[in-house]
């Protein structure tokens, strides 16, 4: 009897059809899970309750006209809350955007006034002005590296002396005149200011401009290469350059977007009021920053939506009207605000860690 042992082939069982085998690396996530990657997801669950509470304590609310406000309040903040919000996932942002908005109504206005010209010549240069300081902002941070808190700090801080000191230099006041009655101003109102019927509920056209910006952008960001470009120089700029993105001119272009909005919304302004007040704009900027963070943008850049600002900046005018119908003391607006931005940050990191969990 040979001493030697044969070993037997092994024998395996093959798989169940249609089953395949998988492990923590290459499983698929869920569709619950695809659906919370979604950076507008949160935000949007948080409006939902924001509007049912209010809708359920502050009875007015239910009413058409107060939802016409509500929605007016949140246009106002949408507008620029959207280039904001693009800048942020292009991993800045801008401390000076409050300001800008009211330095853009100021040109337009004094221009106009003082040299009596149309309106639409104030608005023109008022728009090329802001272009121009969101483009120095850019240039300034890409050729000196310097982080966009300090360069769009020291921006912020010129544009408010600026504002008040050539406001009283050319007007010899802290406002300026009043140009309802100036060339161009009735043309100019119908764009920036007027109002529609819907149901014998007074619309403002802001509403109507903060949607179609907003489904601008989004296409922009889902659907175009400079949205692919956004999203690479927010995550890793330097990486971004090494594959062929114009990192230079998305962050300076971006800039200009917020200049762009900026004008919009100082436009806004100047036709809804017929004047501007030279000390207005400060801390407006920590509003469109928030109303862009509860959307679901990381200051961190790389991630984020158009669409989330859109809801974050519903939160913020359903707060401020609700409170007020609501018969509340206005002074709790700004705490309900806190609230809401570290609720939005803890929500966001928690849909994050989820959407990312194997």
């Amino acid at each position: 009897m040979s001493m030697a042992q044969h070993a037997e082939p092994a024998v395996t069982t093959p798989p169940a059809p249609g089953r395949k085998e998988t492990d923590g690396r290459t499983s698929r996530r869920s569709p619950a899970l695809r659906v919370l990657a979604r950076p507008e997801v949160g935000v949007f669950l948080g409006a939902v309750a924001v509007f049912v509470f209010f809708l359920v304590t502050a009875p007015p609310v239910r009413d058409g006209s107060s939802m016409a406000n509500v929605l007016y309040q949140s246009s106002t903040i949408g507008i620029m809350a959207l280039p904001v919000a693009l800048l942020m996932i292009g991993g800045e942002f801008d401390l000076s955007a409050g300001v800008a908005v009211i330095a853009s109504a100021l040109t337009a206005s004094m221009l106009s006034y003082q040299l009596t010209m149309n309106v639409w010549v104030g608005v023109v240069v008022a728009l090329i002005v802001s272009l121009g300081i969101g483009a120095f902002n850019g240039w300034m941070l890409v050729r000196t590296g310097l982080p966009s808190f300090l360069v769009t700090l020291g921006t912020f801080l010129i544009l408010q002396g600026v504002n008040l000191a050539v406001t009283k230099l050319v007007t010899g006041n802290v406002a300026t005149d009043d140009i309802s009655d100036m060339d161009g101003f009735g043309q100019a109102r119908k764009v920036f200011a007027s109002s529609f019927d819907v149901g014998g509920v007074q619309v403002k056209i802001t509403v109507v401009w903060w949607l179609v910006f907003a489904a601008i952008a989004t296409w922009v960001l889902l659907r175009t290469k400079y949205g692919n470009w956004i999203f690479a120089v927010g995550g890793n700029k330097e990486s971004a350059r090494a594959v062929g993105v114009p990192v230079t001119f998305t962050k300076i272009s971006l800039f200009m977007l917020v200049g762009f909005g900026a004008w919009f919304v100082g436009m806004h302004q100047l036709f809804t009021f017929n004047t501007v007040q030279s000390g207005e704009g400060v801390g407006q900027e920590l509003i469109y920053i928030a109303a862009a963070v509860i959307g679901g943008c990381l200051l961190t850049g790389g991630y984020g939506s158009a669409i989330g600002p859109v809801f974050g900046a519903f939160m913020f005018g359903m707060v401020q009207q609700g409170i007020v119908y609501a018969g509340w003391n206005p002074d709790w607006f700004k705490a309900f605000l806190g609230v809401m931005l570290l609720g939005a940050v803890l929500i966001n990191l928690w849909v994050q860690r989820t959407a990312t969990r194997r």
